[in-house]
């Protein structure tokens, strides 16, 4: 499958983002900063090398070392994305063969980045023009507030490479960031998906695992583990933010299903949870795996098993078995999706939840759940030239939307793939960011914090 879509980009849309795989043409995306990014090559490559693919692996080599370049960013970069699939790429690359054009690279993009940490706070903005060298933020973000998933979803690639180069501005920039979120005050302990950069304060009460707000819980627990378990802030805060999670938004449908709602504020929660929120199965996994306490622990694998059952369910009760964007709880929905937001992008995160549980608990079902979604994807997913997703999971003969988006090769298929490789990128040896990228655990200098 990661052959195929690689040939479909090369023979279509060789250096551009990404790949049309039904029309055969070039897609991109406002978050790339132009249309030059080859994102599918960047974050792409360390699946090749994974996988053994040695021809294709030198392919995106020899085109990240000649000819990818941040100068060649002409539109508004996304600080979140062009951290977690380029930076986060390049790190990789660099850990997985130790050429240091990955890190020259990478750092390039960091230091484009630095005009978002230019705040009040020091909690980044959103966006970053390349050219002018200036920050901003979404205007539809709750008053042009910066957004938790984004600047929180930064710390594993600057902290890793503030450590590969002995450069500590990096890392200080994401550390004022987690000390501003320690330091401010959380409602119920939760963290809104909002929060003013000039002042620090959260702008809204929306709690979500998914959209806006997912990818920060999952770096606190990572943090820790990346600094082999000495970033004690990290985990402090991960196990109070889990804590304020199970308290109010953990649910149970009308057939038995645990979930997490959304809280449109604290006392309004929205009975619907996200593909993108089906991450949280790892996280609470690793926060088990990682838990003193016998009966925490127990109860922390029970809960990840039980969501990971979840999304399974949102899996098998579609007709493409394959889950839908949003599923919902009601009177009419229980895990489903009947009347909207009933696509699929060919997101990761279901996948990722079992390749977590699989290798955390050896059981054979996720490995299992893993190859009937892979199945479905191939059945449905298929294209003329790649991998498309499609747009309603419930139709047996669902219309594909032509996108071929560059984390079906970062994160969909490697994880896939890792289930049934097992001694592979073992969980106690590396880190994987939120884009899959994996990173090498290191002890931190205990002078320097590097």
């Amino acid at each position: 499958m990661l052959r195929f879509s690689w040939q479909g980009y090369k023979n279509y849309s060789w250096g551009a983002n990404e790949l049309r795989p039904v029309s055969k043409g070039i897609h991109s995306q406002n978050i790339f900063g132009g249309s030059k990014m080859a994102a599918t090559i960047v974050d792409g490559a360390d699946s090749l090398y994974i996988m053994g693919l040695t021809k294709e692996y030198e392919e995106a080599r020899d085109f990240i070392r000649d000819k990818f370049d941040i100068k060649l960013a002409d539109g508004s970069l996304s600080v979140f994305e062009t951290t977690i699939r380029f930076i986060g790429g390049l790190l990789t690359l660099y850990a997985m063969t130790g050429d240091e054009f990955y890190k020259t690279k990478a750092v390039g993009i960091a230091d484009v980045l630095m005009p978002a940490f230019n705040t009040t706070t020091g909690i980044a903005k959103s966006l970053v023009d390349p050219v002018r060298g200036t920050a901003s933020n979404y205007p539809w973000a709750q008053g042009g507030s910066s957004v938790l998933a984004e600047f929180g979803s930064l710390h594993l690639e600057f902290a890793y490479l503030s450590h590969i180069t002995g450069d500590r501005k990096y890392l200080d920039k994401v550390k004022t960031i987690r000390d501003v979120l320690d330091k401010a005050e959380k409602p119920r302990g939760l963290y809104p998906n909002y929060i003013n950069p000039s002042t620090g304060k959260f702008t809204a009460e929306h709690v979500s695992l998914g959209a806006m707000g997912d990818s920060f819980y999952e770096y606190l627990i990572k943090s820790y583990i990346l600094t082999n378990k000495t970033d004690s802030q990290a985990l402090k805060m991960h196990v109070g933010a889990s804590e304020a999670i199970q308290a109010n938004m953990l649910f149970t449908s009308k057939s038995g299903l645990k979930y997490l709602a959304e809280l449109r504020n604290l006392n309004t929660p929205e009975h619907k949870m996200g593909h993108l929120a089906c991450f949280v199965p790892g996280m609470f996994a690793l926060e088990s795996v990682n838990e003193a306490n016998s009966t925490r622990k127990a109860t922390l694998l029970q809960l990840a098993e039980d969501l990971a059952n979840t999304c399974h369910e949102s899996y098998i009760r579609t007709k493409t078995h394959i889950g839908p964007e949003m599923f919902y709880f009601n009177d009419y929905d229980d895990a489903t999706s009947k009347r909207g937001e009933n696509g699929y992008v060919l997101r990761p995160e279901v996948l990722e939840g079992f390749f977590y549980l699989w290798r955390l608990t050896g059981n054979q079902k996720y490995k299992d759940w893993i190859w009937d979604a892979v199945l479905a994807i191939e059945k449905y997913c298929k294209a003329p030239a790649g991998y498309s997703g499609i747009r309603d999971v419930n139709s047996d003969k669902p219309n594909q939307d032509d996108v071929q988006q560059s984390f079906f090769l970062a994160e969909t298929l490697k994880y896939a793939y890792l289930a049934f490789d097992d001694e592979a990128w073992p969980l106690d040896k590396y880190v994987f960011n939120t884009e899959a990228h994996p990173f090498p655990i290191w002890q931190p200098d205990p002078v320097t914090g590097l």
